[in-house]
């Protein structure tokens, strides 16, 4: 288990990026809190502004021995184009100095339960047509990780649902598939998500795609 980390948070103004900010610093990790418009009021973390698309910027960011980056950036209403052109900037300058990338995808890239072979973009059952733009930039997002030749990457897709919520530290974790529960609901809250990122950090698994969802 790594300890004493550098991590460094991108989008870590954002409910996600917040919240794995304070998860991280709580465990005692240095945290780089990235973002347009940093603020850090309570001292969890050293804010600084960056660009996500500033590929110079981001390098210099990363270079101040950072052990892992967590990428938290979302678009709503969906920029598919920025999110994409701001993973493969990540991943390119993660790759050259040799630092792990935990991106926070969208639930759009996971299998369908039961169905395989449809995407959870693709599944109205869980995407209704007004959130299928978000949902398909998060599977272009993952398409961009798995072009990444060089990049060491973790692509990490919350359940269906995603919100604030308790910190109770459990979670089931998965791959490629949408976790449910028994009535079908598929959730969890960004605090116990923010666990699973620091866990993930801490004692990286074997696969590429994983998921979590709520303890039940």
């Amino acid at each position: 288990m790594r300890t004493g980390m550098t991590v460094a948070v991108l989008g870590a103004t954002g409910m996600v990026g917040s919240r794995v900010t304070r998860e991280a610093a709580a465990r005692g990790h240095r945290v780089l809190a990235l973002s347009r418009r940093p603020a850090d009021e309570d001292g969890h973390a050293t804010p600084i502004a960056l660009d996500v698309t500033d590929a110079h910027a981001v390098r210099e960011a990363l270079s101040a021995s950072v052990d892992a980056v967590v990428l938290t950036v979302r678009t709503f209403p969906a920029d598919e184009g920025f999110l994409v052109d701001a993973t493969r900037t990540v991943l390119d300058s993660a790759a050259e100095l040799g630092i792990r990338v935990l991106v926070i995808g969208g639930a759009g890239a996971l299998r369908s339960p039961g169905e395989r072979d449809l995407l959870v973009a693709d599944n109205p059952a869980y995407v209704p047509a007004d959130v299928r733009p978000v949902a398909a930039a998060g599977v272009a997002q993952l398409r961009t990780c798995e072009a990444h030749a060089c990049a060491d990457w973790v692509y990490l897709s919350p359940p269906a649902i995603l919100q604030p919520g308790a910190r109770t530290g459990r979670y089931r974790r998965g791959t490629d598939t949408l976790l449910t529960a028994t009535d079908g609901r598929s959730w969890i809250s960004a605090e116990d998500l923010a666990v699973a990122v620091l866990d993930e950090l801490e004692k990286p698994g074997a696969d590429r795609h994983v998921t979590v969802a709520d303890g039940y």
